[in-house]
């Protein structure tokens, strides 16, 4: 059986132009496994960038919107953001809520040549080994 870690790796190697991949668990912004290839990816550089995607998705902002529109639908509060996509001058950042594990989130890092499609059916395909292996 795989660990996160070596799926890490497996997503990393499967997607051309990848630089890296991580599962973040959303309530203490740690890195619960993480691979790349990128030299200055220090530990300081990873959990900066991990607690950077726990801002996007549970950012006291992004709570702010949610308790608003769950007041105003009558529905009781839930995280409403599952996916996200970012794409910076050289990156593109794949980032999805593992379902039935709210609280951990996936996020693998591209360069600009990698296939858009590719980035998504990777993580979509290898969300239910992560969700078996996290808390």
């Amino acid at each position: 059986m795989a660990d996160l870690n070596s799926i890490m790796v497996d997503m990393v190697n499967k997607v051309g132009d990848s630089l890296g991949c991580a599962v973040v668990d959303l309530n203490s912004g740690l890195l619960l496994a993480v691979s790349h290839n990128v030299p200055y990816f220090t530990q300081s550089y990873l959990d900066a960038v991990a607690a950077a995607a726990v801002d996007m998705f549970r950012g006291n902002t992004v709570s702010t919107v949610e308790d608003l529109l769950s007041s105003q639908r009558g529905d009781s509060k839930t995280h409403l953001i599952k996916e996200i996509q970012m794409t910076t001058e050289k990156t593109y950042h794949f980032m999805v809520v593992i379902p039935d594990k709210p609280n951990a989130l996936v996020v693998l890092i591209t360069g600009k040549k990698a296939n858009l499609g590719m980035g998504w059916a990777t993580l979509r395909n290898n969300l239910s080994k992560i969700a078996h292996l996290c808390p």
